[in-house]
Parts: C-alpha cells; structure tokens; sequence
C-alpha cells in the first residue's frame, strides 16, 4: 500500500500514515526499512497489519528519492533603526542616554539622562555608553535587528 507521512515523534521514532485507503497507520522506528529518518510529507510504500504500517520505504521519485515538505525557512528580523547611527549617537553624546531613546530603550535612557547630572553619574554612564558603543558596532545586522525590532 501507499502513503503518506503524517508525522514522527522525534524522541521516540514513532510516527503515523495516512495510507491511500483514507485509513492512518502507526510505525515504530523497527518498522521504518530504510535507512535515514521519516520524514513528515514523505510519500511511502508499506505492508498493513490492522492499523499497524510494517515495512515503510520511503517512494522513489525527484530530490533523492523523497519528497519531503520542509518547514519555511525563519523570517529574518526587521528593524527600522540604524546600527552605526546608535553607535554615533552613543560615543558622542551617549552619557545623556540619547542612544537609548534612539533605540526605544526609554528606561534606560531616562537613567542614564539623570545620572548625568552629577559627577558621580557621568563616571558611570561615560563607561557604560563606551560599552554599548563598541557592541552595537561588533553586533551583527541580524542580531541588531532581533534586538531592537521595528515597532508594529
């Protein structure tokens, strides 16, 4: 009989077909006669027994043998702000935090903006500007953009 790959449970091997008689069938990784792993979507040849899938092959046909649906692949993060402009923002006037409001970080802007007001304060937002300075410029575009993603 002929069918199809329903699914497969990854930590135990088990999965289930849906065979060309509309009726499902279970398999276990004992029954499946190939070598490599089932795959959802994969079209198979198999034996019947009650509601059991024994001797599962995967079909020949295009693409190595089987024709398996893969997942779309990720979405990549958008982001509508600049990198080098919040690095910029952050070296020349970052111990006021305006990098953060740039970056919609209005928390820690806000900190950083108050903390400026004294000395005490500017010792410890002139470092930690620096700091997001030098990681925004060594951040890649993709991690960036997952960081701080543009608004909806």
């Amino acid at each position: 009989m002929r069918g199809q790959v329903l699914g497969v449970d990854t930590r135990t091997g088990e999965g289930l077909v849906a065979g060309d008689d509309g009726k499902r069938y279970r398999f276990t990784p004992e029954d499946w006669a190939q070598r490599g792993e089932p795959a959802i979507g994969l079209q198979v040849d198999f034996e019947s027994d009650g509601d059991r899938a024994l001797s599962v092959f995967p079909m020949p046909g295009a693409g190595g043998g089987c024709h398996v649906l893969a997942p779309p692949p990720p979405r990549a993060p958008v982001t509508d702000r600049n990198k080098y402009v919040a690095a910029l923002l952050a070296f020349f006037i970052g111990t006021l935090g305006v990098h953060r409001f740039y970056l919609r970080r209005t928390g820690s802007g806000i900190v950083m903006l108050v903390m400026s007001i004294t000395v005490i304060g500017l010792l410890i937002s002139a470092p930690w500007a620096l700091v997001d300075t030098i990681r925004y410029l060594v951040m890649s575009d993709r991690d960036f953009a997952a960081r701080y993603p543009r608004e909806r």
